[in-house]
Parts: structure tokens; C-alpha cells; sequence
């Protein structure tokens, strides 16, 4: 027979269970004003944080008939380095990125925001300067922070550990959405939009790639040598929200937009492209048009990846490579396409074009045969 441990004749709260819920209500005292600050920018919110919901006009936002657009998305483990380094002051822009960017793919305009933090214990000064960086992201990207969640869960997560998650919802005027697969043609160009380095994806490799270059966070970057190794790989993700829905309220040149992401554009660009049985064409990316940034030089260094088509290949997959955006685009709109984003200070490249697939069969063998490269990637 098991014994039973006597009852304590204690009193036990919640606090003794690793829970303040003191100290959950001062931390939504502090952030409320950050977050009232993007809410203010945005047309379209009714009221602040701090209920059960939020909600929001639509009308008001200046919408006649729209359809609404939803994503959600994390950090991945880039958030182990701005944990290890104590450099969490721009994950969140990192988190409103990585969700706005893909709504926006589909033509539409992100609205509001809300976010899930989670952690063992609860430090209102850790939580503020995260919740900053969201509040910057959704500035960056002209939405409103109109709530989350902040959960703390002792015995769940370890001392100093936490995790994000972020939504947005946006919308898009009925018969304006992207992609419009249909009218995707041989002919067609393919823009690239510059990243400003890895963004969020990639970071399991990059982490293992650190570890078998035996430097520390702390060490100078080898491909950046002003910043730290931590600092130049917590670069923020570009959000390109603004430069982009100002290319479309001003040409209707845009036939698609793919966000470069986790398996890069080789296992993006077949998401936007109409099937192989529609109208056989595929994305034919000309390496050598953009200069590929020295971080991913040095990553692929420590992968002891050559110049060899599989190995650039395989580079493609794991990152951007430079390029965090691609649009295919109307030929005879391709060169003001550039020169508006060249206006809006993106830089951008013709990096190839649509052409036709001729694959007799009617479909892709594999996925990444949706995209044919040539020619070889030219580093910084």
C-alpha cells in the first residue's frame, strides 16, 4: 500500500503555484499605452485593449465590399538567440513580420494585430521591451495592436524562456485579390525585392552552423564586422506592407506576390503559379541578378556548400538569399513596377521570368521543378 503524504494544513494561492496575477494586471497597465499608440495611427479599431475581444469597422477602415485575409505565424528559433543574448527588443518586429508579409501577398491590406506571449514566470520589464518591438512591427506595417494573450504557465516554460505567436487579419476588395493564377503567362517578369538578411527562417540551420564555427554570440560577425555575431543574425525581417500596397493603388501590373520564406523561393513560387495542366508554365530564375548578401556567403561557407548547381540549390532552399519578396509582374509594366519601388526606397531586380513548362505530362515531376535556375549566385 502507498502511503499518503498528510495534507498540508497551509494556505496555498495561486502566487505560491508560480502565478501573480498581480503582476499580470500591472503588466497590461504598462503595455496599454503602447499598444493604444498603433491603434491611434489606424482607422477602424473601436476600442483598446483590455476586453474579451476586439473589435473592429470595417466601413469605418474604408472598405466597401472586402474580403478578409488571415495568417498567423511565429519566430521559429530565432527567438533561442534573442533569448541567449538578452537582444529581445526587436523579435517583435520579427513576429508582426512574418504575419503581415503573407497577408499582404494575397493583395490585401493588414489591419489589426494580436499576439500570444508565453512564459514560466512573468518579468514586466522583459514583457515591455518585447511588446515594444510588436508595437514598432505593427507601426512598420500601419496596423493596430488590439490585443493577445500573456500567459504564464510556471513549471512549463524554463527561468528566462518564452515564446511568441502573432495573428493579423486583413482585407482586400472583392476582385482585387492575388494571386490571379489565370492571367500568369509565359512572358511574365519576376521582381525580387531585396531582404535585409536571414528574417526568420533558416535559424535551426544558422544555429547549427554557429555551433560548428566555435564563435560565440558575443564574437564580432565575420561577415559584418561593426556588430556582433548575435546582433547581425537578430537583424529585424523587412516588412514590406507600405512599399507594396502603394505599388497597387498605382498599377494593376501585379499578377502575384510570394513571400520568400522557410524553403526559399524554390518552394514558394510554386504556391502563386497556376497548375502544370492549366497552362504549363513555370518560374525560370536567372541566379547572378541580385547580389546575394555576405551573411548567407558565410552560411554557406560553414555548410561547406561549393558553387555546384545542388549545393546552391540547396542554399536556395534553406534561405532567401537576399531576395525576401518576388512579384510576377506584366512585361509592360515591369519597369514602372521597379521605379515605383525604387521610389519607395526598396531594391528591387528583375531576376527572370515566366516561361513556358513543357513538361508533356502535364505536371511537375517534383514541387522545385516549378522553378528552373540558372547561371550562379553572385555574393556581395
Amino acid at each position: 500500500m502507498v502511503a499518503l503524504k498528510k495534507k498540508s494544513s497551509a494556505r496555498t494561492t495561486y502566487r505560491d503555484a508560480g502565478v501573480d496575477i498581480r503582476l499580470a494586471d500591472d503588466f497590461i497597465r504598462t503595455i496599454g499605452p503602447i499598444a493604444d499608440a498603433t491603434i491611434a495611427e489606424r482607422s477602424g479599431p473601436m476600442e483598446g485593449i483590455g476586453g474579451f475581444g476586439a473589435l473592429f469597422d470595417l466601413k469605418r477602415a474604408g472598405f466597401r465590399d472586402p474580403i478578409l485575409v488571415s495568417s498567423t505565424d511565429g519566430v521559429g528559433t530565432k527567438l533561442r538567440i534573442a533569448i541567449e543574448t538578452d537582444q529581445v527588443d526587436t523579435i517583435g518586429i520579427d513576429l508582426v513580420a512574418m504575419c503581415v508579409n503573407d497577408v499582404l501577398v494575397h493583395g490585401a491590406e493588414p489591419l489589426f494585430f494580436l499576439n500570444y506571449f508565453a512564459l514560466g514566470k512573468l518579468n514586466n520589464r522583459l514583457g515591455e521591451r518585447v511588446l515594444k518591438g510588436i508595437a514598432e512591427g505593427c507601426r512598420q506595417a500601419g496596423v493596430a495592436l488590439v490585443g493577445g494573450e500573456t500567459a504564464e504557465m510556471p513549471g512549463f516554460y524554463a527561468d528566462g524562456d518564452f515564446d511568441l505567436a502573432g495573428f493579423t487579419v486583413g482585407a482586400v476588395e472583392r476582385g482585387q485579390e492575388l494571386p490571379r493564377r489565370q492571367d500568369i503567362c509565359d512572358g511574365d517578369i519576376l521582381i525580387g525585392i531585396s531582404s535585409s538578411g536571414v528574417h526568420s527562417n533558416g535559424y535551426s540551420l544558422v544555429r547549427k552552423l554557429v555551433e560548428r564555427s566555435g564563435l560565440k554570440w558575443s564574437d564580432s560577425a565575420p561577415f559584418e564586422p561593426s556588430k556582433t555575431l548575435g546582433d547581425a543574425l537578430l537583424e529585424p525581417t523587412r516588412i514590406y506592407v507600405k512599399p507594396v500596397l502603394q505599388v497597387l493603388k498605382s498599377t494593376d501590373g501585379i499578377k502575384a506576390f510570394a513571400h520568400i520564406t522557410g524553403s526559399g523561393a524554390l518552394g514558394k513560387l510554386h504556391r502563386i503559379l497556376p497548375s502544370p495542366s492549366a497552362n504549363g508554365v513555370r518560374a525560370h530564375i536567372e541566379l547572378g541578378t541580385w547580389q546575394v548578401p555576405t551573411v548567407f556567403r558565410w552560411l554557406r561557407d560553414q555548410a561547406n556548400y561549393s558553387d555546384s548547381y545542388e549545393d546552391e540549390k540547396e542554399l536556395l532552399r534553406a534561405f532567401n538569399c537576399g531576395i525576401g519578396m518576388v512579384a510576377v509582374v506584366a512585361r509592360e509594366k515591369a519597369k514602372q513596377i521597379l521605379e515605383l519601388l525604387k521610389a519607395s526606397k526598396e531594391e528591387a531586380f528583375v531576376i527572370g521570368k515566366i516561361e513556358n513548362h513543357g513538361e508533356p505530362s502535364g505536371h511537375w515531376p517534383k514541387v522545385e521543378d516549378a522553378v528552373r535556375l540558372t547561371g550562379n549566385l553572385s555574393f556581395e
